[in-house]
């Protein structure tokens, strides 16, 4: 069993950053595939970064050359840094884990991009 805690979540305005942080709990981190994705109002979860346990990294075009997904096994943690946002990525950004047939969720954390 994972579980996964979502943080730095905020309000800010377009143009600025944020980092997002996941800290999981349980054994085996390091083997997990791991991701971000996120909810806007009205709309589906969508992708947003993955990197897998051989920090293979796949981005959504929408984000590409703006966020940056990292992890630190040593720690249980995974990153998003968000560098210049736009209103369009106003929502609640949720943590994933995946190994196999297990897929863990965390609860998310609202980012909200409004000046």
């Amino acid at each position: 069993q994972v579980q996964l805690v979502e943080s730095g979540g905020g309000l800010v305005q377009p143009g600025e950053s944020l980092k997002l942080s996941c800290a999981a709990s349980g054994s085996r981190f390091e083997l997990y595939a791991m991701g971000w994705y996120r909810q806007a109002p009205g709309r589906q979860r969508e992708l947003v970064a993955t990197i897998t346990s051989g920090y293979r990294i796949n981005y959504a075009d929408s984000v590409k050359s703006r966020f940056t997904i990292s992890r630190d096994n040593a720690k249980n943690t995974m990153f998003l840094q968000m560098n210049s946002l736009k209103p369009e990525d106003t929502a609640v950004y949720y943590c994933n884990a995946n190994l196999g047939i297990k897929n863990y969720w965390g609860k998310g954390t609202l980012v909200t991009v409004s000046s």
